[in-house]
C-alpha cells in the first residue's frame, strides 16, 4: 500500500516516520524493525534508526511504501 507522507521541516528520523505513519505501533517496534532489516530507503536497506529522510525519497517496509514530499505539494 502506498502512502504519502508531508514534511513538516527538512526532514524526519525514519524512526519516527514509522511510528507517525503507522508502520509500528511505538518508536520501540520501530527501532527493531530497522535493525533488523526489514526497512528500505530508496530500495536499499537501512540499518540507522535516526537516518534523516527527506522530500523525494521512498520508504518501504513489507507491502508499504512511503513517499515523501514537502507540505502542500511534492
Amino acid at each position: 500500500m502506498k502512502q504519502i507522507f508531508e514534511l513538516e521541516g527538512d526532514y524526519i528520523e525514519l524512526y519516527k516516520l514509522l511510528k507517525l505513519v503507522g508502520i509500528a505501533g511505538s518508536g520501540g517496534m520501530a527501532k527493531a524493525m530497522i535493525a533488523d532489516g526489514e526497512v528500505q530507503v530508496d530500495d536499499a536497506v537501512e540499518l540507522r534508526k535516526r537516518c534523516k529522510v527527506q522530500k523525494g525519497q521512498v520508504v518501504s517496509c513489507g507491502k508499504e511504501e512511503i513517499e515523501i514530499v514537502t507540505q502542500g505539494g511534492r
